[in-house]
Formats: structure tokens, C-alpha cells, sequence
């Protein structure tokens, strides 16, 4: 009679080594592993600047709704803001005001512009963009359709009170 429940306690203390030993093992590293430590490392790009203005800052300087178009605010965080423009209920266009303390190559694509827009440097990225740099802040106009012309973002962008936001640098 003490066989059956020698049995018990001998298999209850095997599956608790077995449990233990198993549970200590190191594991062998997944394939996400490298990428999780290398993007834990990295100091850059992470945070935005302490010193960034808040993006609540920069409402009072976009564009006022005008004839038919409608600024509807989309995203506002710790050194950027930003709203869709859109006439007749569809997306023309995104209007942003950011720091770029947080990304300072932001800046840097500025130095060599030969195109002003309402006095400050002006750069095109690609055929959707057009970019101001007010002291330390990028004024950005992003096409969401392809009847908005860079002529269109050159005029919308003069419609921000750029001169209010070099007051606030």
C-alpha cells in the first residue's frame, strides 16, 4: 500500500525537477532578438527635444478657413501639429508646422535652397512637397491630390503667419 503512494511523491518530485530545470535553461535567442537590442541602443530619432515647442503652439499660425476650404486639425504633440485642408468634403491637401530641434536634418536640406516662399527658404520634395524653414520651424505642404499643384502649396504656405512663428523661435 505505501508502493502507490511512494509512486505519487517520486513522479510529484521528477515533474517538479523537470519543471525547474526547463524553466532555467536559457533559451536560445529569437530571430526579433538583434533588432530589439540594436533599436534599444539607439539614442537618436527616439524622443523629441525637451526644448521642442508644444504643438498646441503652433495652431494660432496656420491658415484661416477661407471660400470653401475647411482646416481640420489632425495630429498636435510635442513639436509638431498638423491639419488635413479640405474643399467639397475631400482631402486637398496636409498643412504641418514642426521643430526641428528633435531632427535637425530636417533643417539641413534647407542651406543650399536658391527658392524663397514669403521670404523664407523654400525646397519641392518630390511632387507632393513643398517646405519653409521659419528659424528652427519646417512649414510643410503635403498634396493628397494631384489637382493641388506646387503653385497651389506655394500659396497655402504663405497663408501660414510665418511671421508670427519666427517670433515665437
Amino acid at each position: 500500500m505505501k508502493f502507490p503512494r511512494a509512486s505519487r511523491i517520486l513522479s510529484a518530485v521528477l515533474l517538479s525537477v523537470l519543471l525547474l530545470t526547463t524553466a532555467c535553461t536559457p533559451q536560445a535567442p529569437g530571430r526579433f532578438d538583434q533588432a530589439q537590442q540594436e533599436s534599444s541602443r539607439q539614442k537618436t530619432g527616439q524622443a523629441v527635444a525637451k526644448n521642442a515647442t508644444q504643438g498646441n503652439e503652433f495652431n494660432k499660425f496656420f491658415p484661416n478657413e477661407t471660400a470653401g476650404y475647411q482646416r481640420v486639425y489632425t495630429q498636435e504633440k510635442k513639436g509638431f501639429a498638423e491639419a488635413k485642408l479640405k474643399k467639397d468634403g475631400k482631402d486637398l491637401a496636409m498643412l504641418s508646422v514642426s521643430d526641428t530641434t528633435s531632427t535637425p536634418g530636417a533643417a539641413a536640406k534647407f542651406s543650399k535652397s536658391t527658392k524663397k516662399i514669403g521670404g523664407y527658404p523654400a525646397v519641392e520634395v518630390g511632387n507632393t512637397q513643398t517646405a519653409v524653414l521659419v528659424g528652427k520651424y519646417q512649414v510643410k505642404v503635403l498634396s493628397r491630390s494631384p489637382s493641388f499643384t506646387a503653385s497651389d502649396r506655394a500659396n497655402w504656405i504663405e497663408k501660414f503667419n510665418l511671421g508670427g512663428l519666427a517670433e515665437l523661435n
